[in-house]
Formats: structure tokens, sequence, C-alpha cells
């Protein structure tokens, strides 16, 4: 940490930008207060780069404030997380009547199954699933000791586990509960994204 506070983590994610681009100032009349951004774009969307857990009123508030807000979290420090496996398109419409289980991967429920009580696991070798291609962007994940807050977020959470890629937190809404699951992106390409 420098005298202000920043990891090198951080500071090195903003060098990634412009130094025009690079903690932007603004003023909240409603709060009463100034909000400092990480990096704000001119296409208007502001990057945060959060290098420890958050509360979810911070979440909350910076979220408000911010109408295009894209976090970008160090994943480093998570302890127990995993990335798994690749995953079907999980909008794939031959899914639609179709749940992924929370607890054994790659598997899934019938909706109706689940709904008479009787749900059974069903791999994507079942005829029903039968012909189901894997992605090679969509990946199932396991974290054990999760910071809860980072699945309450309303903006793009992206988690930096260091290397060429990142990987976008997405939840696939189900009865069961919403399904986490992971969305990579070549680093290379999500900072050309905001750069243009």
């Amino acid at each position: 940490m420098n005298a202000f506070g920043e990891s090198v983590w951080h500071r090195e994610w903003k060098a990634a930008f412009p130094s025009s681009f690079r903690e932007k100032t603004f003023y909240s009349e409603e709060q009463s207060c100034h909000h400092r951004a990480d990096v704000h774009t001119p296409c208007g969307t502001t990057i945060e780069f959060q290098h420890s857990p958050i509360s979810l009123e911070e979440l909350q508030s910076r979220e408000a404030f911010y109408p295009n807000l894209v976090w970008v979290v160090n994943g480093k420090k998570f302890k127990g997380f995993k990335v798994l496996k690749h995953l079907p398109d999980v909008d794939d419409h031959r899914l639609a009547a179709y749940e992924f289980s929370h607890t054994a991967n790659l598997t899934l429920f019938r909706k109706a199954d689940l709904e008479r009580g009787k749900p059974r696991l069903l791999t994507l070798g079942h005829p029903e699933l039968f012909g189901l291609k894997l992605t090679s962007h969509y990946f199932s994940f396991i974290w054990k000791h999760p910071h809860k807050v980072w699945y309450e977020a309303k903006c793009p959470m992206i988690f930096d586990l260091g290397g060429y890629f990142l990987y976008r937190l997405k939840q696939r809404p189900q009865l069961s509960g919403a399904y986490a699951y992971l969305e990579m992106i070549p680093r290379k390409d999500f900072i050309a994204a905001y750069l243009g």
C-alpha cells in the first residue's frame, strides 16, 4: 500500500487507462459530498477498482451515484475460489425447462420435477440434454468463503484472478435461487472496450 492506502494492484489497473480518465471527481448535491471515480471514461462509464471487501451500504451508495458503473475486484485474495469447468450457453432455449444444480457441478434438474418436489439430477449426457455444446467463455466455479456483497451488485462485477483473463460474475434466475457462473473476458479486450 502507498501513503494514500492504494495497493499496487489498484495503481496498476488505473495506469492501464490514460491519465485524463483517472481520479475524476463528481459532486453529489443529494449527499452533499464529492465522489472520486478511479476511472471515468469519455463514454460515461465509471470503473471502480476494489482491492478490499466493502459493505452492502457502500456498494449500493456507489451504484446509486454512478449510473454506468463497472466493478473490478481483486480476486487474487479470494479464499476457496476455483474456476471449474466450461458450461453450455446458459441462455440456450433448450435449457428453458431446466435449472442448474447449485451443489453438483454440470448437472441440472427439470423445473417440472422441482415444482412437484421430486427433483432428479441429470447430466449433460442425458438424452434430453444431448447435443448441448460447451462454450469457451462460460464457467462454473466454487467459492467456499464468498464475500456475499458482490452477489448483490446490480452493475457488472468483474473478478481479476491474475493472468490474461478476467471473469464477470453472472447469475441465471432460477426457481431454486440464482445460479452464479462466470463469463471469461480477455483482459486486453476489457481495457480496449473503454479506451475507444
